[in-house]
């Protein structure tokens, strides 16, 4: 992360969910983040988005989906409706957390995090824009339909089924959205470059619906 932010560690909804929140100085919003199945808090990959898009000025909250005793259990780790779920919990305590409360709510889900950040947006009409990286959006059902927040989907050229899959789910949607393919990008990003090629996209759209871009 740059240094020019701070750490505070969370414990979000009933279950004490752990996390992290990092905010800059005057951030220009909150971006709430979903991982997929078999990831946490400490994903590599997310936690280079967030190193980028605090740079840029918005607070990042990472935290996870589950605690360790669910994630023993893989039907958690694929319901959705729950991850949806404790994605409402997390924008609830966002709400009233002295640091982070006021900002506007942006969400950021990758594989099956995105259809948990999804569904979450469909009953929560407070996030202003949300962002899939490798998503399975299409695991949102019939939810994807009362999305209001504008969508961007980010998938990789070579992610291929997933793309197929995203482009279903974009029929569905009745927001502002976007589909982004990323050339040369399998299902995680790995290739040099494709993940970068994301948080140009994603800071882009954040920008576009979060607020401003900062002087």
């Amino acid at each position: 992360m740059t240094s020019d932010f701070r750490t505070i560690g969370v414990a979000i909804g009933p279950k004490r969910l752990e996390g992290s929140l990092f905010l800059p100085q005057e951030p220009r919003g909150l971006i709430i983040f979903a991982h997929g199945s078999g990831s946490s808090r400490f994903s590599p990959r997310n936690r280079y988005v967030a190193e980028r898009l605090v740079a840029q000025g918005f607070a990042c909250l990472l935290y996870d989906l589950l605690t360790a005793e669910e994630g023993e259990y893989r039907r958690n780790v694929f319901d959705i409706p729950l991850l949806g779920a404790r994605v409402v919990e997390a924008i609830a305590w966002a709400g009233v957390e002295s640091d982070a409360s006021g900002l506007s709510i942006g969400l950021f889900g990758a594989s099956t995090g995105a259809a948990a950040a999804l569904t979450a947006a469909a009953d929560e009409p407070s996030v202003a824009a949300v962002v899939s990286r490798g998503g399975r959006p299409d695991l949102a059902g019939d939810a994807l339909r009362r999305v209001k927040a504008p969508t961007l989907l980010i998938v990789g050229g070579l992610d291929y089924g997933v793309i197929e899959l995203n482009r279903s789910a974009q029929q569905l949607l009745g927001c502002r959205n976007r589909l982004d393919i990323v050339p040369g990008a399998t299902h995680l990003f790995e290739e040099p470059g494709t993940l970068e090629s994301v948080v140009e996209r994603a800071t882009e759209w954040f920008t576009q619906y979060l607020g401003a871009v900062c002087d």
